[in-house]
């Protein structure tokens, strides 16, 4: 069934656990996702970024996204990450998406917060959550640029919760986004930090990468939303070279099924870390 972000997180918040935001390229993807979701009795989230619209345009992919989380046995959110332009996060607003992100994070604080509210008041008449960012999580969403690891400052995040009011908080706390040259060192010092003076659900992004101990420190220190891409599009890739060379394709329908396996064994491995699993 299709949710409001809200809830999910709100749920998240009473059970001490994450809800994971599995970004999605295709049908066979988001059928994947669904699946294990459903196998787990676990609530989800859909999420498309909108750099990743050049390869799977809104107008397509996100009325998929829609309909697969209405026909869903389990709680599907399906959000918008990294929304960069409002017309696009209006779009998916319109087509009917439950969250969208206002990436602010490059821009200074005052402005992040004044560009997040026109943001929060485009989505107030359909009942959408936002997500915010605050600090700038290392590399791209899509990987073509090496952005430097700019960690949130704490007195930040309660000068920005108090001015929007915001439904999630992305922060950065040594976290980057693709895949890490080494372990990443998590600054668990300034998550705590944040957790305790604020009453926001805070975002990890940047999840791919992360060992399953942090990603539970996180989920235990406030942070409720946590995404996953890379791995996402990395299991697929991976299932569809094994499946050719066990000799596994004979035709379309052969690769489109290695395509939902990887997506189904990439959510299912991190519903089982996260403790979403029969929360739904």
């Amino acid at each position: 069934m299709l949710v409001n972000m809200k809830t999910l997180l709100a749920d998240a918040e009473k059970g001490n656990y994450a809800v994971g935001s599995f970004s999605v390229a295709n049908m066979e993807m988001v059928l994947g996702v669904i699946k294990a979701a459903e196998e787990l009795n676990a609530p989800i989230i859909l999420q498309i970024a909108e750099v990743r619209l050049k390869q799977s345009p809104l107008e397509v992919i996100g009325p998929l996204m829609v309909a697969a989380a209405k026909n869903a046995k389990v709680p599907v959110a399906v959000h918008f990450d990294h929304g960069k332009t409002i017309e696009k996060i209006s779009q998916a607003l319109e087509i009917g998406f439950t969250s969208v992100m206002f990436d602010g994070s490059h821009l200074d604080l005052d402005e992040n917060i004044r560009q997040t509210n026109i943001v929060i008041q485009k989505a107030k008449p359909y009942g959408a959550a936002v997500e915010a960012e605050i600090g700038c999580v290392g590399g791209s969403e899509d990987g073509s640029e090496d952005i430097a690891i700019n960690c949130t400052k704490p007195e930040d995040a309660v000068k920005f919760e108090n001015e929007t009011g915001v439904d999630a908080l992305a922060i950065a706390i040594g976290n980057a986004h693709g895949n890490y040259k080494s372990t990443p060192k998590l600054r668990f010092d300034i998550l705590e930090e944040v957790e305790r003076i604020t009453k926001t659900p805070l975002v990890l992004h940047g999840g791919t990468g992360i060992t399953p101990d942090d990603f539970v420190r996180c989920s235990k220190t406030g942070i409720k939303k946590i995404n996953i891409a890379t791995a996402t599009f990395d299991r697929v890739e991976a299932t569809v070279r094994a499946a050719y060379q066990n000799g596994e394709i004979g035709g379309y329908y052969d690769l489109q099924g290695a395509e939902v396996e990887g997506a189904y064994q990439n959510a299912k491995t991190h519903i089982l870390i996260f403790g979403t699993d029969n929360k739904a």
